[in-house]
């Protein structure tokens, strides 16, 4: 099984060949999706787009980890991350497969 990450470009170049698009314009969509989705959960601190799955902000506070190469401690600061959680129908079609 090969790796394989889906990049903006693959995305754009989808919107190109399957809607006719031009290049520049399906590149300004993906960017500007991808703004809007991150300035929603600046905003509302959760993005959630139907039939597909629910962005939310968590706030991880401090915290003391370790190097596991050579065992030294160090402080962690507090910050937040942005998980995801897929819907239903998602899961559902990939559990099918």
């Amino acid at each position: 099984m090969v790796k394989r990450n889906l990049r903006r470009k693959d995305l754009s170049n989808k919107i190109h060949q399957n809607i006719g698009f031009s290049k520049n314009l399906s590149s300004l969509i993906v960017d500007d999706f991808f703004k809007l989705i991150t300035n929603m959960l600046i905003k509302s601190k959760k993005v959630k787009i139907s039939d597909f799955g629910t962005f939310n902000i968590l706030e991880k506070s401090e915290r003391i980890g370790r190097n596991p190469k050579t065992k030294v401690e160090k402080l962690i600061s507090s910050r937040k991350v942005v998980i995801f959680k897929a819907s239903k129908k998602i899961k559902n079609k990939l559990n099918k497969s």
